[in-house]
């Protein structure tokens, strides 16, 4: 089932729960793990009450502590969240990790992570056959908060086969 140990940051725990496709990283990748900040962070959105989900609940989904807090990155503008995935990540070579944050994916690159984020989820799901167009889910992500650039988007799109045709510039009358 899992090829790989597969560790998620809190924007694609809670965007895809918030947008009913949660699930599509138990179908990917079998067990999901995340940090314990991860964990600390959904419950605090849960206090101010955000619809997090419950990762006690969540049979195929589990919090993992880091083993050395050395290991952890020590960038001021990285959050706690990011910076326990990337942890996990030096800490379990050979993983998979799932994140948003643009410094994150760089800090990632740099210490050679392999990495996706939630788009790539989605595009790996249409792969799969488990969505029949991401298009919708990127709507409701986008609707949901996660900020999405349009060239992110139209990237995406286009790697998921469902770019639109360029239009034609339209003629002053």
């Amino acid at each position: 089932m899992p090829d790989r140990l597969t560790i998620s940051n809190t924007s694609p725990v809670l965007y895809l729960h918030l947008t009913g496709h949660l699930d599509l990283l138990a179908q990917l990748y079998g067990e999901v793990v995340v940090p314990s900040a991860v964990e600390d962070e959904l419950r605090a959105g849960a206090e101010r009450g955000v619809a997090v989900p419950d990762i006690a609940a969540i049979p195929w989904c589990r919090a993992m502590s880091v083993a050395s807090s050395e290991s952890i990155p020590l960038v001021i503008d990285l959050g706690r969240g990011e910076a326990e995935v990337i942890a996990l990540g030096l800490e379990n070579p050979g993983s998979r990790l799932v994140l948003d944050d643009t410094l994150a994916r760089r800090i990632a690159r740099l210490q050679n992570l392999s990495f996706t984020g939630t788009l790539g989820v989605l595009v790996k799901a249409k792969q799969r056959g488990l969505l029949l167009s991401i298009s919708p889910v990127v709507d409701a992500l986008r609707d949901a908060g996660l900020w999405l650039s349009d060239a992110l988007v139209a990237e995406v799109l286009r790697l998921a086969d469902e770019a639109s045709p360029p239009r034609r510039p339209t003629r002053p009358r």
